[in-house]
């Protein structure tokens, strides 16, 4: 890197026309990500024709600046009405709902603003310094590891869910028995699906997340025969205040989250939702104070919408080395990549490194400016809670079937939204916790398809699993967060036996 280099990419990028994309690109990506039902690909998606007209560094700027702020986007109506704008921020939605109600609504949207931004800036720090080394790393991932990284996911589910822990993977594998509706299989066989023409398609993640999320607060609502909790009298105040504190007590949380977020980006078909989960498993597992987690505890705020920030730029490792989309929004942004002639590979480096630094500085601004735009979003979502819940909750159902209706415009997907949402409060009534089935239906076709695929090219042999490196470094990890309970409690007993 040369200074030549990094005046050309300044000036490419603070050029009043870029920075004015960036500035209208991140708005979009807030109003996109905060209605229930739209994810930041949607809204990478519905950026693709307007990056037709426009030069090449601002048009990868639009999509970057877009999905950062739609990933943040997305824990606001999760804290404020306990349904995720994104995927990304499912895995946390109901502990950001409980500080919510416990009148503690700044601090939990502050902690997904700053520490979502701090997150974003070390997956960016990471993908500068980096890039191409990591990128090697993870071509060397093949169905072997990802097998077992999906399993490394699953087995956070006995954590995630707070209290039962044999409930915890109930609920997981109800999960993964909806992944595994449909065509969408190795073997192409409709399984489950009843001579039921719409689902041999499967079920869409969107729907179920609505459901379990939206809907089931609607029906608890409805039934509930207390009075409701007055949110709507709440006030949500400065959301920046006590955000250095909770920087400074949980410094080390931050780094993981953050850390596990860029890794699991970096892995080609992850993405942000995936590393949200893994964050916040960890961040329980492995916290000082596991039974406040699921009662509005904001250390699992912060590891995971860290990690899910983080992730958006740990998957632009492959995608700009090697064209290997890191997840589904970069495989949107390779095309545009393409579309402007700007390739991935390693020739992108050498021919256009002035476009690359362009593309990391549009990085870093994404996040930084994350904090103005996000504090005025929030600002504007209070106003929701001054609303009284008789007039609410008809509006949220309303977007919700909205929402599912527009995937693939059919009823039956408002259909599933009314079957998830009973089931889920089914569920909850009887301590169930819906977070796990989330991840199964987030995870299983990863699971069933890399064991599939691993098992043709072994020839049937299972050692293959533990016998590569890497895939027996991911093995022996999976089993020592497993067992590591077990292990503990045989530990302490065997203790207080040599005491007495």
């Amino acid at each position: 890197m040369t200074w030549s280099v990094m005046s050309q990419a300044f000036g490419l990028v603070f050029d009043p026309y870029v920075l004015w994309v960036i500035l209208a690109s991140s708005l979009f990506g807030l109003f996109v990500g905060a209605i229930p039902g739209l994810t930041a690909t949607m809204a990478t998606a519905l950026l693709v024709p307007v990056t037709f007209f426009i030069p090449p560094v601002p048009a990868v700027a639009a999509i970057v600046s877009c999905t950062a702020m739609a990933i943040f986007a997305g824990d606001i109506p999760g804290a404020l009405l306990r349904i995720p704008g994104t995927p990304a921020s499912a895995a946390y939605t109901d502990e950001a709902y409980a500080m919510t109600r416990k009148g503690q609504a700044e601090t939990a949207l502050g902690a997904g603003l700053v520490f979502s931004a701090i997150g974003g800036l070390f997956g960016t720090a990471v993908l500068i310094a980096f890039a191409p080394a990591l990128a090697e790393v993870a071509l060397k991932f093949s169905s072997f590891e990802y097998f077992w990284l999906v399993v490394l996911g699953l087995s956070g589910a006995v954590f995630i869910g707070a209290g039962n822990k044999l409930k915890a993977v109930v609920a997981l594998m109800i999960g993964l028995l909806v992944s595994a509706i449909g065509l969408d299989n190795p073997g192409a066989h409709p399984r489950f699906t009843f001579g039921n023409a719409e689902l041999t398609g499967g079920v869409s993640l969107i729907p179920v997340m609505v459901g379990m999320f939206a809907v089931s607060e609607i029906l608890r609502y409805v039934t509930s025969m207390t009075p409701p909790v007055q949110i709507a009298t709440q006030s949500i105040g400065n959301v920046f205040t006590g955000m250095w504190g909770l920087t400074k007590k949980y410094k080390w949380q931050l780094v993981r989250g953050s850390a596990i977020g860029t890794a699991v980006g970096i892995q080609p078909g992850a993405g942000a939702d995936i590393a949200s989960w893994i964050s916040y498993a960890s961040s329980k597992r492995f916290s000082k104070e596991p039974e406040k987690f699921g009662t509005g505890h904001v250390e699992g705020i912060i590891e995971s919408g860290a990690a899910n920030n983080s992730a958006l730029a740990g998957a632009w490792v492959p995608a700009l080395v090697f064209g290997i989309p890191g997840d589904s929004i970069t495989a949107i942004a390779i095309g545009v990549l393409y579309m402007k002639n700007m390739n991935p590979g390693p020739t992108l480096f050498l021919n256009n490194p002035q476009n690359v630094y362009a593309i990391f500085l549009v990085f870093i601004l994404a996040n930084l400016i994350m904090l103005p735009l996000g504090w005025m979003a929030i600002k504007a979502a209070k106003r929701v809670l001054r609303a009284p819940q008789k007039l609410l909750m008809p509006v949220i159902l309303l977007f919700c079937a909205v929402g599912s209706f527009a995937i693939n415009n059919t009823v039956f997907g408002v259909l599933l939204i009314l079957v998830f949402g009973l089931l889920a409060f089914v569920l909850e009534e009887n301590g169930f916790p819906t977070a796990p089935a989330i991840l199964g239906v987030v995870l299983g076709g990863m699971l069933e398809e890399n064991f599939v695929t691993s098992m043709i090219k072994s020839d049937g042999d299972p050692t293959v699993f533990f016998t590569r490196p890497i895939a027996g470094g991911l093995a022996a990890a999976t089993f020592l967060i497993l067992l590591w309970p077990m292990g503990a409690a045989l530990w302490r007993r065997a203790r207080a036996a040599r005491a007495a």
